[in-house]
């Protein structure tokens, strides 16, 4: 059995980790993008759906965990996720700098525009995911009024001002690009294409990024246009059974 630091160091094993761990950020995308979609039932009578949903996440398998403890072991295998993922792209990507003779200028034939700014892509979408825990989830960024466990009140308050609908859609934009070349390398890597194939899945991995990506940004142009209707303040705030979206 090939010992775990050994399959590590290869370059074979850290691309296969880097494709699971991608695979486990776009199921986690999706699921986070269905719970997002509960804000589309509006603000509700005294819960907005969203706010139930929130508290649901928190109450999952209760007694059996304790309170918030499947959303916890989530966040935990999210954050792994993410920082394998990031080690193991940089960590190639410095390989591969390495393995170029300096004297010659990297090859981009046949390489997409995609692919090649995926580092980049990857370091925005992170600066977002920072930005976007401070803002729904810490609560650290106040420019708008928010409140712990009001969650749709917190996104319409967040979504009336235009500079964060703007934010929020420009780092969509960032999403996709890097999702949709992020499937088609990660199916590659774990042997997945085949010549008969290849095309349905390079249409497949267009069709699911647009699906992702349109149902996160639902959301921030419902509020902004108004489609979403203002919460009613005071039960908002008093429901506080979620949490922090």
């Amino acid at each position: 059995m090939i010992p775990v630091a050994d399959f590590w160091n290869s370059t074979v094993g850290k691309k296969t980790v880097v494709a699971v761990t991608g695979t486990i950020l776009v199921g986690y995308l999706i699921l986070h993008m269905v719970g997002n979609l509960n804000s589309l039932f509006g603000p509700g009578g005294a819960e907005p759906r969203v706010d139930w949903y929130s508290g649901w996440l928190r109450e999952i398998a209760e007694p059996l965990f304790p309170y918030a403890g499947v959303l916890w072991l989530a966040r935990v295998i999210l954050l792994g996720s993410i920082v394998i993922h990031i080690t193991g792209v940089l960590q190639l990507n410095s390989r591969n700098r390495a393995a170029r003779p300096s004297r010659y200028p990297a090859r981009r034939i046949g390489r997409s525009w995609e692919s090649g700014t995926m580092l980049v892509s990857g370091l925005l979408v992170l600066a977002f995911i920072i930005f976007h825990i401070l803002q729904f989830t810490t609560l650290s960024i106040t420019v708008t009024p928010l409140e712990h466990g009001a969650v749709y009140f917190n996104l319409y308050n967040a979504f009336q001002e235009w500079y964060f609908v703007v934010i929020y859609l420009a780092a969509l934009v960032l999403v996709g690009i890097h999702l949709r070349h992020g499937i088609w390398s990660l199916v590659q890597t774990l042997g997945l294409d085949s010549p008969a194939r290849n095309r349905g899945i390079r249409y497949g991995a267009t069709a699911l990024t647009l699906v992702i990506v349109i149902g996160f940004a639902l959301v921030p142009v419902l509020f902004w246009t108004g489609v979403l209707g203002a919460p009613e303040t005071e039960a908002a705030i008093a429901s506080l059974a979620g949490g922090t979206a």
